[in-house]
């Protein structure tokens, strides 16, 4: 199988995640990746690459402490 690169024609997928943690996170990401399409698809992609040792692969560099750091009440 060989790595596609990230185009507009990625077949969408459903994730399911908590609205206090799907939010946050698409800041989060944003905060690392500004432009591109899905900048949370981008951190995805990288960590599953990483998840199955991709030749290559690096884990997603996480963003500093902001506001998306806080625990949801």
């Amino acid at each position: 199988m060989t790595e596609q690169p990230d185009s507009e024609y990625d077949t969408p997928r459903r994730f399911r995640m908590p609205d206090d943690e799907w939010e946050p996170f698409l800041a989060a990401t944003k905060s690392m990746h500004p432009e591109g399409r899905s900048p949370r698809g981008r951190v995805l992609r990288e960590f599953v690459r990483w998840y199955l040792r991709r030749p290559g692969a690096k884990l997603p560099e996480r963003p500093p402490a902001g506001p998306w750091s806080k625990p949801s009440e």
